[in-house]
């Protein structure tokens, strides 16, 4: 599924227990991220037994079925009934668990908590568990620690987990009367057509509500003249799909800018684990595409900063493709260290975008609109019809301040208004 991956959902199994199947034939449909992928039968046999349903997250490397396979491959047949004995083990495992985690809760008072867990910040394999089982922020400070100085370990959450979550509905007690409390509302929200969320949408609910939880957001606009750069492309394009066989669209001159903008302020390529900052050495462009359906997905442009215009024109337009068609691989849409958003390609004049995490900063650029300006020229200032752009960095204030934020976005407004008129192509 990607070397990146580390875990799948189960969307469906289309191969149910005693039916049999033909080798190649597809036995389950398997989602990673946003990507859907399907998995055939390594060989002719009969499905057994399923160890997981639809709609479970189950790691790489776990036995998620038992296959009976033809006799004339025998030593499939002989690996595959010897992982028929690990479901039976886990299976008493989990019930001796199960017991444990009855009598754990009962010594857990329901109405309130104290969190044992001093350190407040939690790794990404931590958080991306977490995200997993809907466990939100406050439930895993409740969890006790066994990590180096207070710190939050992978093992440990899964233990609470396996003990059933006793600090889930646990009610933190107030000392000070006078705290304030959020307030229990109860909205009225009308009523109309009622329309389910499908998975991906809400993956994306938690990708945004996680971010904005986690980053506090700050936004920084400038403004740029991109006549330069429409008048080369507009002039170029033609000849540059008869060369190289590409369509040449701005988003890989933005790409380019974006990813020279990235090498000047490398602080800007970033994510943060804990008290430490992590400074990317590979440089990844995401694209926010919008999909046919009206959900979003980020496809990566990956090593930017090393490739020519044809090379970035080529995965821009190869990865827009595949997303118009759902055929992106998980490796398509892994890795990005820098995420970039065209809203004018709507017609949007700016945008204050939110964080793709665990990156630290997101560009949104405007539509290009031509306006009057006012512009220095040999004869003084006059006034000109000008192709201008709106664009607005949003950034983690945790770790990239407005002089970084700002001289980053200033920088990529630069390499957009110095664009050379005299390149070739």
């Amino acid at each position: 599924m990607g070397e990146s991956i580390t875990e799948g959902t189960i969307i469906n199994w289309l191969v149910n227990e005693g039916e049999s199947f033909d080798e190649g034939d597809i036995i389950l449909e398997v989602a990673t991220d946003k990507v859907d992928n399907e998995v055939p039968a390594p060989s002719s046999g009969t499905l057994i037994k399923t160890l997981f349903h639809a709609k479970d997250v189950v790691p790489v490397g776990e036995v998620i079925a038992v296959l009976e396979v033809s006799e004339e491959v025998s030593t499939k047949k002989g690996a595959v009934s010897k992982t028929d004995k690990t479901p039976q083990k886990k299976t008493e495992k989990s019930k001796k668990k199960k017991t444990v985690s009855k009598s754990s809760t009962q010594n857990v008072a329901s109405t309130s908590f104290s969190s044992s867990n001093s350190n407040q910040f939690f790794s990404p394999l931590v958080i991306e568990i977490a995200k997993a089982h809907h466990i939100s922020f406050e439930e895993l400070a409740r969890i006790p620690a066994t990590g180096n100085e207070g710190r939050l370990r992978k093992s440990d959450v899964f233990h609470y987990i396996e003990e059933g979550r006793p600090y889930k509905f646990a009610q933190p007690i107030t000392q000070d009367p006078t705290a304030y409390r959020i307030p229990q509302l109860t909205f009225d929200k009308g009523k109309g057509k009622i329309v389910e969320m499908d998975r991906m949408r809400q993956m994306i609910a938690d990708h945004m509500v996680y971010s904005k939880h986690t980053s506090p957001h700050v936004t920084a606009y400038v403004e740029a003249d991109l006549t330069n750069m429409v008048n080369w492309r507009n002039a170029n394009k033609k000849a540059f799909q008869d060369k190289y066989g590409e369509r040449l669209t701005f988003t890989p001159l933005f790409v380019e800018a974006v990813a020279k903008a990235v090498k000047d302020f490398p602080n800007i390529n970033a994510s943060v684990d804990g008290n430490n900052i992590i400074i990317k050495e590979d440089i990844n462009i995401g694209m926010a595409t919008a999909l046919p359906s009206g959900n979003l997905i980020v496809p990566v442009v990956k090593k930017a900063d090393t490739k020519d215009l044809k090379a970035l024109a080529t995965d821009v337009n190869d990865l827009a493709g595949k997303a118009r068609d759902n055929k992106l691989a998980g490796d398509d849409i892994k890795g990005s260290t820098f995420t970039i958003s065209n809203v004018g390609t709507f017609g949007s004049v700016m945008g204050t975008p939110i964080i793709n995490q665990p990156e630290v900063a997101i560009l949104a650029l405007g539509i290009i609109k031509k306006r009057p300006e006012v512009i220095e020229t040999e004869k003084g200032d006059e006034i000109a019809i000008r192709s201008m752009m709106y664009l607005s960095l949003s950034f983690d204030h945790r770790v990239v301040d407005g002089f970084l934020g700002g001289s980053f976005v200033r920088r990529v407004a630069d390499y957009f208004e110095q664009f050379d008129v005299n390149r070739k192509i």
